[in-house]
């Protein structure tokens, strides 16, 4: 089949001139050929047959089949490469998929250490908050122990911080209250719930001040642990204080009764006892007490043996018998006789003192001899058991009678000049078993008692 352009028109016979032998004939031009075949239309020659159609038919066609290649062309190319196009769109969107499930994964995996993270530091912090509170607790029943003691001094507070100044400092004109005393005080924190409530909520990005929490709680507790530990030194400072002090003074009152050359034994059997009684209970301490409650036992120890010796000592005239400063006029042992200018034997001391002082018992005891006593004058004799004995002499009055029972300190006359006297004084004697000793060693070894 084929086509041709143009239309059938007669031959006219050309003349040629003989100088164009040799060269073509002319020949139209091809935009004029295409101009005229676009006039005159196409035919399609197909088995010795022709069909002639227009120029517009003719594009219509050509257009049309043109368009059906195409659409033919892109049909088949959409169905050789479908399978390609939808295995590479799954494949990206199943990528895409496990990207996004790595993703939810992995902020699960840091949302769980977070979770797990803030309850472990939950647990640490109810533990050392547990610790703080038993601690307190134990210093609490420390203080309490301590107060019971006393010598004992005071032990210190933890006073509870107060946001702002006013709980600072107190007001003016209202009393300043102790920096120091006998309890610990401590403000407990909110419970777990309030704690977790107040908790920033959690999110994957920490937040700026989160640290800043957290650091903040641990430096409340470094702070309640240092107050803590200072109160528990101040404890233990006053501890070992009472303690040194309670064995100072029982090594003081057993050389007092050792350089008086008493026996203690028979000071104890001759100590009145009050009445008093109960069943026998050992003391023990348990079997994880600490150091404090060694040492504490050691101190209740050391405080009935200390009473036990002020109950023997109180039997001891180691006191003086008047108020004031202490002056002797005249000692113990050998001296010129007021009255005579011989060479005497001086039983006692003379206090210098004005008529009417109060003369006082310088031990307990019982009065064995109350009255009118030759060159003692007015006199009287308290008898300290154990063979120790005292007398007061020159009195100008009596207030006891025999039989009495005399207290440490208690006024049993008043000083005067009566009996063998030049003037107002108090004539005092100390006796073991009858014999005369210088009073002045007794009263000496009242002062080393007293001095500690």
């Amino acid at each position: 089949m084929s086509y041709r352009s143009g239309h059938h028109s007669e031959c006219q016979p050309q003349h040629h001139h003989p100088q164009d032998h040799g060269r073509a004939a002319p020949r139209r031009s091809a935009p004029h050929a295409a101009s005229a075949a676009a006039r005159d239309g196409y035919t399609i020659v197909h088995a010795g047959k022709q069909v002639r159609f227009g120029p517009v038919a003719f594009w219509i066609v050509v257009g049309t089949v043109t368009m059906l290649g195409m659409w033919s062309a892109a049909t088949a190319t959409y169905f050789a490469f479908r399978d390609d196009v939808l295995t590479r769109l799954i494949a990206r969107q199943a990528e895409m998929q496990y990207a996004y499930e790595d993703r939810i994964a992995e902020l699960r995996a840091r949302v769980d250490r977070t979770t797990s993270r803030q309850l472990l530091d939950q647990e640490q912090f109810d533990q050392k908050l547990d610790q703080i509170m038993r601690r307190q607790t134990a210093l609490e029943s420390r203080a309490s122990a301590l107060g019971a003691i006393p010598d004992a001094s005071t032990t210190g507070s933890i006073k509870p911080s107060a946001r702002g100044g006013a709980a600072d400092a107190p007001a003016s004109g209202a009393p300043k209250p102790s920096p120091i005393s006998d309890t610990v005080i401590f403000v407990a924190p909110p419970d777990r719930e309030a704690r977790l409530e107040s908790r920033a909520p959690l999110i994957l990005k920490p937040q700026p001040n989160q640290f800043a929490k957290v650091q903040g709680v641990d430096n409340v507790l470094v702070r309640l642990q240092g107050s803590l530990d200072q109160v528990e030194r101040r404890q233990l400072a006053a501890l070992n204080s009472v303690e040194d002090s309670m064995e100072s003074r029982v090594r003081r009152m057993r050389g007092v009764i050792t350089d008086l050359g008493l026996d203690m034994a028979q000071l104890e059997a001759a100590t009145p006892r009050s009445g008093i009684g109960g069943p026998f209970i050992a003391v023990k301490l348990p079997a994880d007490a600490g150091a404090f409650e060694r040492q504490l036992y050691r101190i209740n120890a050391a405080r009935a043996q200390m009473a036990r010796l002020n109950q023997t000592l109180a039997l001891v005239p180691y006191r003086k018998p008047v108020i004031g400063e202490v002056e002797f006029t005249s000692g113990f042992g050998v001296r010129s006789d007021p009255f005579l200018g011989r060479p005497a034997m001086h039983t006692g001391l003379d206090f210098r003192a004005a008529s009417g002082d109060p003369v006082r018992a310088t031990a307990s005891g019982k009065v064995a001899s109350s009255g009118w006593a030759g060159g003692y004058g007015r006199m009287v004799e308290i008898d300290h058991g154990n063979g120790l004995s005292t007398r007061y002499g020159h009195l100008s009055e009596i207030n006891v009678r025999v039989g009495d029972l005399i207290r440490i300190g208690q006024v049993i006359g008043a000083v005067g000049s009566t009996g063998r006297s030049t003037g107002p004084h108090l004539h005092y004697e100390t006796r073991i078993d009858g014999d005369a000793v210088d009073p002045q060693k007794f009263l000496r070894a009242g002062v080393r008692l007293s001095s500690g």
